[in-house]
């Protein structure tokens, strides 16, 4: 496995861990001293700091007390665009 291969793993694997975090923010925190909290923190500190950036950049949108957090939308469509020509390359 090259660089490439490499550089195509961890951005897939970023893919997954973006996908956790927002699958698990769905579901309420029932217990703040179990192994789910634990896991969206260990995600939160992947996460946040790409996630943060986009935040910023783009604001939530919604209404009627409702948000809608775009941020990792946008960051899969990103990493997206990287892949493609990182593979085809």
């Amino acid at each position: 496995m090259g660089v490439r291969g490499l550089l195509v793993d961890l951005l897939e694997l970023y893919e997954i861990i973006i996908v956790l975090s927002v699958v698990l923010s769905w579901f309420p925190e029932t217990n703040p001293d179990g192994v789910l909290h634990e896991v969206r923190l260990i995600l939160a500190k992947l996460t946040e700091p790409v996630l943060g950036v986009v935040r910023r950049v783009v604001p939530s949108f919604g209404g009627g007390g409702i948000r809608i957090d775009l941020s990792p939308l946008i960051v899969l469509l990103v990493i997206q665009l990287l892949l493609i020509p990182i593979i085809a390359g």
